[in-house]
This record gives C-alpha cells, structure tokens and sequence, in this order.
C-alpha cells in the first residue's frame, strides 16, 4: 500500500494537464469561428459597393458628349456618388474630368446620382437620388423638364439601382436631346454614317419582265401544247389501225370473185 501512494500523483497531474489542452483547444476553435464570421461579414460588405460604368461605356460616352458639346456650346458630363465618395466623373472633356467650375465650360449640364445600399439587417430600403444640374445661366424649368425625362429612357430609380454604371452613362448621353426638347438648346443632328472599303459589287442586270411576271401562264400554255400533240398522235395512231381492220385479205377477194364449179 506504501508503494501505491507516490504513483497516484503523477495521474492527477496528467488529468489536470489534458484538461488544460481542452480548455486551450476550445479556445482556438472558438477564436476560429469568430474571425471566421468577421471575415464573412467583411466579404458581405462587397455586395454594398456601388459598381462604376466600365471602360467601354466610358470610352463610348465621351465622344458622344464631345459632339453634342461642338454643336450646343454646353458641356456635359456624369457624376456617380456613393455619399460622399465619388465613384466615377467624366464630360465631354474626358474620363475623370467634371465640367462643374471648369474654365472650358462656362456653360455645363450633369447628372448626378447618389447611390446608397444598406445591409440585410437594416430596416431601411435602398435607393438611388438622381439630379439634374446645371450652370446658372439655364433656365431651371428646362432642367426639371430634362430631369423628368429620364424616366422615358428606362432610367427610373431601380435601374439606378440595379446597374449604376451603365445608368449614369446612358443618362449622360440623353441629356442633349432631352435639353433641345425642353428648348434650352439647339437639337443635335444626326450624324451621316460614311461608308469604308471598296462599294459593294453592281447587281447583275435585270431579266425579261416578260418571262418573269408571265412565267405562270407560259408554263400552263406549254402544258397544254404538249397535250394536244399527244392526242393528235394518239388519234392518229388509232385511224391508221382502223383503216387496216377494214381491208379484207387479197386471197380472200380472188376467192371471193372465181367462184365454185356449181355457179358456173
């Protein structure tokens, strides 16, 4: 029994120790999950960026703006904001470059849309505030006309919404002629598309509009000629047989006229 008390201690410590391992191993798992919920919810956030226009809506809406601008005399451009954070800018003078305060426009027009998207756990709705602004020198009727008319495009708020990049551009460009209607500029004309590359091969020359708008009666006229001659050949063939059927046989008729010895 002496010799059983010294070994018992060793066991007591060992428990202890691997106790300790499981506290320490909880530990680890639950600073695990919860960086992995931090970084969940972090990716999340990802969802909540307001997405810019891409470089080709970008590089199509400068020129168009360009034109527009030669021949009103107005600038005109894009703003996209996501609060206070500007997303993407842009005018007739290029990508990322406003036309508000610009020396070369003393003479401006812009879009600017607001766009803000909240969590999931929020109460609140998304939305998207889109304005028409201008220089002070327009007409502030001929804006409100051109903010309205947005919606005639499809560029109501959900679009806004749902793709803010190609909505702010497709706005951009719409502000010119949504100005000439509302009065507060000359209409834009259409540009002449000039064509490239060699001119396309002349069409062959025309037929016979005879043998075209005829064809009909021609073919129904050739039908009926060929059928006269198949029955003029069939009665022909049938008359020749009928006129040998009526001669008698030459031995028949020298029989016929010598007679028997009786007759004479």
């Amino acid at each position: 029994m002496a010799g059983g008390g010294p070994t018992s201690q060793p066991r007591k410590g060992g428990s202890a120790k691997k106790t300790g391992w499981k506290i320490a191993a909880g530990l680890v798992v639950v600073v695990v999950l919860a960086g992995s919920c931090v970084a969940g919810a972090l990716s999340g956030d990802d969802g909540l960026a307001v997405t810019p226009p891409t470089a080709t809506e970008r590089t199509d809406t400068v020129p168009i703006l360009q034109r527009a601008a030669d021949v009103q005399g107005i600038c005109y451009g894009w703003t996209l904001q996501a609060g206070t954070d500007v997303v993407s800018d842009g005018s007739n003078l290029g990508e990322g470059v406003g036309v508000e305060g610009d020396p070369r426009c003393p003479r401006w027009v812009r879009v600017v849309a607001d766009v803000t998207y909240v969590s999931e756990s929020s109460e609140s709705n998304d939305y998207a505030y889109v304005t028409v602004e201008g220089s002070a020198d327009l007409d502030q009727s001929h804006l409100l006309a051109v903010d309205a008319g947005l919606e005639r495009f499809g560029l109501t708020e959900d679009a806004f919404l749902d793709e803010p990049g190609w909505a702010v551009t497709r706005a951009a460009v719409s502000l010119p002629l949504l100005l000439a209607e509302a009065g507060g500029a000359v209409p834009v004309p259409v540009a002449a598309t000039n064509p490239t590359g060699p001119p396309p091969p002349s069409l062959p020359a025309a037929g016979n509009d005879l043998w075209r708008d005829r064809w009909g009666y021609l073919l129904a006229a050739g039908g009926m000629l060929l059928l006269t001659v198949l029955l003029v050949t069939v009665g022909l063939v049938q008359r020749r047989r009928e006129r040998r059927e009526a001669v008698p046989p030459p031995a028949t008729a020298g029989a016929a006229s010598a007679g028997t010895p009786e007759d004479r």
